[in-house]
């Protein structure tokens, strides 16, 4: 499905101005994934596995310290559900809210100086700091809603999976590293052999409003105690 700007513009206003449960799309382990055919490109993803996080919030800190995230804002937040079951029996859900590189990025469309990119080698959707004028649309257009202004660099911000710390020094991102429970999983799913398509080829996963066309890449197993 190709994304317009007119379709994505119309689409975020419906998410700033209505409330209500995301779309999600759920997919099955006998789902083939879809390969980059251009020579060398990486196609960088990540997999969330809401069973086995236990909400912590060690990914947070661990980016806001490699990437140095200023206080008040956060490039990725761990969203605690309402408590289920009846005491003593009783637990929770928890699930990332974080950019999702979306193949198909509306930031990117409606970003008038080219600020908002996609790095056509990594697949990673970024921003050049220089050249944002803080207009604000691309935190309007988002689907998702992770995108702020960075009060130090006076730009729009979010996670870029730590391009340019931990990435750069051939590290996992810093919220994969410092994860306990192993419960995400970064990698190119342009590699056939890699874990994030060894996870995603056996396991039932979801990503958020696929129906906008934004082929988002924030895979999510979705917590087997309860529902979607």
């Amino acid at each position: 499905m190709s994304c317009s700007r007119r379709i994505f513009l119309a689409g975020s206003g419906a998410v700033i101005f209505t409330t209500g449960v995301a779309t999600t799309s759920l997919m099955s382990s006998k789902k083939t994934l879809a390969y980059s055919m251009e020579d060398g490109a990486k196609r960088y993803g990540m997999v969330h596995d809401e069973t086995a996080c236990i909400g912590c919030t060690a990914c947070t800190e661990a980016c806001r310290e490699v990437n140095s995230v200023p206080e008040g804002v956060s490039r990725l937040e761990i969203i605690r559900s309402e408590p289920r079951g009846e005491f003593p029996d009783v637990d929770y859900r928890f699930t990332r809210k974080s950019c999702q590189h979306c193949e198909n990025a509306p930031c990117v469309m409606v970003c008038p100086t080219g600020a908002a990119y996609k790095d056509e080698a990594t697949g990673i959707v970024d921003v050049h700091n220089e050249k944002c004028v803080g207009c604000g649309y691309c935190l309007a257009a988002c689907p998702y809603q992770v995108r702020f202004f960075n009060p130090v660099t006076k730009s729009a911000d979010k996670c870029d999976f730590c391009r340019e710390t931990n990435l750069a020094q051939g590290k996992q991102p810093a919220c994969v590293e410092s994860c306990s429970t192993k419960a995400l999983i970064f990698g190119d799913l342009n590699d056939k052999t890699s874990e994030i398509n060894a996870v995603l080829s056996n396991s039932v996963f979801y990503r958020d409003k696929v129906d906008l066309g934004t082929k988002p890449k924030l895979f999510k197993i979705p917590n087997q105690k309860g529902e979607i």
